[in-house]
């Protein structure tokens, strides 16, 4: 179904009233924070990236009255130590990060929301502890598929081929055959002169490519946004750390919950397609197609029909 014309706003800006560091293992401490209504419904908000990390904005997507807001930044990126880290952060980890972080905030059930690759995450997530999940928001659905990688990393310049050329010119004219594997040696490298000229390409080209109406570029995005670029093309040449175990083969485990799928019609990172077939097979899932849309969660339709989906999920408790 489409989007309803009826534009919901965010919600005001509030504050944690409670974070702190969680070490998860010998060498990663992960931030996290709680807003809202201490005794509300669980949520845990699942960035997008891998890399991403979370901002104030994240918490503005649920009525603090209702719900217990939880963000963390996952392994390597935000507030989390060691910053831009890859050692020991695969998808595997991601998915047991979760469960210390629920377990060490006393949460028996949750509410699951995650966009892009925090979708990726959310439903992983979710076939491995389906008994911990209540429902799931899902927005700009990745499924971590090898044609979904080869779109966005070739297949994309059908629509954006300026932005294509971008990140292949940010590369030595011999090193544009192989664009991720000379990607992710340049991000990877530990000197800053070789790796933030590789990350500012690499963001500026999947920044250029998420909305429908792409802002102009403000230039060089600086060392924060080396985290992003670095994991993602961690994840990317491991094939997501998914290969060997397909989301949609093992989807039965949580198909009786309730999802929304939330959808820019023309989400060129990850395009439609994808959240239509996801949605296919989910029979308690809702489709939401926003049709003014790119894949950016920040473009007013897709905030009002994520917000519009946490109101409709009120009814639940944990």
């Amino acid at each position: 179904m489409d989007a309803s014309s009826q534009r919901r706003e965010f919600y005001p800006s509030i504050n944690p009233y409670d974070h702190g560091m969680l070490a998860v293992d010998d060498q990663h401490q992960l931030y996290w924070e709680q807003s809202g209504n201490p005794d509300g419904v669980p949520v845990v908000f699942l960035h997008g990236g891998p890399g991403g990390g979370c901002n104030g904005s994240h918490r503005r997507f649920f009525d603090p009255g209702h719900y217990r807001i939880i963000l963390f930044d996952q392994r390597g990126c935000g507030r989390s130590k060691p910053f831009a880290g890859t050692t020991d952060n695969t998808t595997d980890h991601l998915i047991a990060d979760l469960e210390i972080l629920r377990r060490h905030l006393d949460i028996n059930r949750w509410m699951v929301f995650g966009g892009s690759w925090g979708s990726t995450l959310a439903i992983a997530y979710g076939v491995t502890h389906p008994d911990r999940c209540l429902a799931f928001i899902l927005r700009g659905v990745f499924l971590a598929r090898q044609q979904e990688l080869d779109w966005f990393l070739s297949g994309i310049r059908t629509v954006f081929p300026d932005a294509y050329a971008a990140l292949e010119a940010a590369l030595p004219e011999n090193e544009r055959g192989a664009l991720l594997q000379n990607y992710h040696r340049r991000l990877t490298d530990q000197e800053a002169a070789t790796n933030l000229p590789a990350a500012n390409a690499w963001n500026r080209y999947e920044s250029d490519c998420s909305q429908l109406i792409p802002a102009k570029s403000s230039g060089a995005i600086g060392t924060a946004g080396l985290a992003l670029a670095r994991i993602e093309a961690h994840y990317f040449i491991n094939d997501m750390f998914l290969a060997d175990k397909p989301l949609l083969e093992r989807l039965d485990a949580i198909t009786h919950l309730p999802a929304a799928i939330i959808q820019g019609r023309y989400d060129m990172v990850c395009p439609m397609t994808t959240a239509y077939e996801l949605a296919e097979m989910w029979p308690n899932a809702t489709l939401n197609i926003v049709p003014d849309a790119g894949h950016s969660a920040m473009e007013p339709g897709t905030r009002s029909a994520l917000v519009g989906a946490m109101e409709g999920f009120k009814s639940l408790s944990a």
